[in-house]
């Protein structure tokens, strides 16, 4: 089974990415759209702080994400085809990121963090009740949050209206490579995300796992 699709030359999309400016702030990331296939993982390698590739209208199936934190970067998926990889910021020591396979819980356009002082979190995704979540925020090439999976603002809106709830995320320590597969959703825990309202009855579920 192929994970990816190669329809675009890599030199191509390489030439888009080193004409790009660097960035300081995240709200302003540039986005090199219809960069495919192996062009896509060749040219995410090159990806400063705060950009992202996103190809549009390529793939069907159903969204899931790959996080890698030793690379910072996310890693797309519909289906098996890889169709976006953005630069992100994972825990900063004593803070990290967990690592494991995790159902999207809940979805917010704005929220704000209960524990780290009211902080803004838009385009919240939350992976687990104990506030570990995909959201906006400062992308400055290392890991630097308190465990949350920081992402470009617009990727990160992007993201929001890809995904479903139940959508699946696997969070690893390991750097990507091209026998990577998308990580696979579970039908029972996406029935779970999707038909729970409340958190306890999906605390519930997931312990009985």
């Amino acid at each position: 089974m192929r994970m990816i699709r190669a329809t675009l030359p890599a030199a191509l999309a390489l030439a888009a990415i080193t004409s790009m400016p660097a960035l300081a702030e995240t709200s302003t990331a540039s986005v090199v759209e219809n960069a495919s296939g192996v062009a896509l993982v060749t040219a995410a390698a090159s990806l400063p702080p705060g950009q992202y590739l996103w190809e549009q209208d390529v793939a069907a199936g159903p969204v899931s994400i790959l996080i890698s934190i030793p690379d910072q970067k996310a890693y797309v998926y519909r289906g098996d085809s890889l169709v976006a990889v953005s630069t992100v910021s994972t825990g900063k020591e004593g803070k990290e990121t967990p690592t494991g396979v995790f159902p999207i819980l809940q979805k917010k356009q704005m929220h704000h963090s209960n524990l780290y002082d009211n902080a803004p979190m838009p385009f919240m995704q939350r992976l687990t009740w104990d506030g570990i979540a995909i959201h906006a925020g400062k992308n400055p090439g290392f890991p630097a949050s308190h465990g949350c999976i920081r992402v470009p603002t617009s990727f990160a809106k992007k993201l929001f209206a890809a995904t479903e709830l139940g959508a699946t995320v696997e969070v690893t320590d390991a750097s990507f490579s091209g026998d990577m597969m998308a990580p696979r959703s579970d039908a029972q825990m996406t029935a779970a995300a999707n038909s729970s309202a409340t958190k306890s009855d999906l605390t519930t579920f997931l312990a009985s796992r």
